[in-house]
């Protein structure tokens, strides 16, 4: 009896690995591989243009980066003030949005849906050219319709610059950002219908309120999707990248506040073509980003909550 059951083992052993084989070799051929190369790179004064001249230097692209080259920690540091402005935004912005589309009295709760999630379906670039438009001091009707609400003179060279002033700039960016929420939207929606209606109906029941209801039930029954999202959010936040380099082209405009670490990397791979340096770099937007990883899954037993409990 014990060996038919260990041959039976062995069998679906064997066969979960041949399933799975197509994903291990795209894993090692597409993501594995190019990290162990990016590594080595890290430790090369590799160019793209005279790859001949390549050649192992040891730790001084390591050093560059954290000694000598000032751009690296402070786009790092813009990364982070960014994230602390845009992320929360976003996120209550989408929760809001999601728990009002779950509302049974909301009239044309599939039209709404359909049109907030609509906009994750335009192409980003094509976004951030339709939003570089909207958020023009002259012509952006945003600017014009302040000025036909308030009458104040907000447009011209002396109106409000969105994308050309340093007080502005991160929440311009986090307004673009929220045009495409869709998926996020999307995603606290099926949390929200997968909270059990018993609970509700047994606060109604004890007559709490909807404010209570909000903060004793729906939060805590949503705190796992809001730890994936946190999750996504955050590592999204740290390669954040295309929404700059399409308006500014990786100029880093406004002096400098946009010239985060994927943008930075992007210029020392691609335009200086110095592969080395843009390794180390890559390497500590991943650092980074695996760093608020950790931080979250350490703390996650303190306010991420199972229904089913811990097993």
């Amino acid at each position: 009896m014990k060996t038919a059951k260990l041959n039976l083992a062995n069998w679906e052993r064997r066969w979960g690995l041949i399933f799975i084989a197509p994903w291990l070799a795209g894993f090692a051929i597409f993501y594995l591989g190019p990290m162990i190369a990016s590594f080595l790179f890290s430790f090369m004064n590799f160019n793209l243009i005279k790859p001949e001249e390549s050649g192992f230097i040891g730790l001084k692209n390591w050093s560059r980066a954290f000694v000598d080259d000032p751009q690296v920690l402070a786009s790092i540091g813009r990364i982070l003030q960014y994230t602390a402005i845009s992320l929360p935004i976003s996120f209550g912005f989408a929760l809001v949005v999601a728990i009002l589309l779950n509302n049974r009295m909301l009239l044309g709760t599939r039209l709404f849906r359909v049109l907030f999630y609509l906009p994750t379906m335009v192409p980003l670039v094509a976004t951030v050219l339709i939003w570089n438009g909207v958020l023009n001091e002259h012509v952006g009707w945003i600017n014009l319709s302040i000025k036909a609400v308030t009458g104040l003179k907000v447009t011209g060279v002396e109106g409000i610059r969105w994308l050309a002033s340093t007080r502005l700039i991160y929440v311009s960016y986090t307004m673009i950002g929220l045009w495409g929420l869709g998926n996020t939207i999307l995603i606290f929606l099926a949390g929200l219908q997968g909270i059990p209606t018993e609970l509700y109906e047994a606060s109604f029941i004890d007559g709490a309120s909807g404010w209570q209801r909000l903060w004793a039930i729906t939060i805590p029954m949503m705190t796992p999707v809001l730890f994936y999202n946190l999750i996504t959010g955050i590592v999204g936040l740290m390669q954040y990248f295309l929404i700059p380099f399409v308006i500014n082209q990786g100029s880093g405009f406004p002096e400098g506040m946009t010239n985060f670490p994927m943008v930075y990397f992007y210029r020392q791979s691609f335009s200086y073509f110095n592969m080395g340096y843009g390794a180390v770099i890559a390497w500590l937007i991943f650092a980074l980003g695996l760093f608020f990883t950790l931080i979250l899954f350490g703390t996650s037993n303190r306010w991420v909550f199972y229904a089913g409990g811990k097993d």
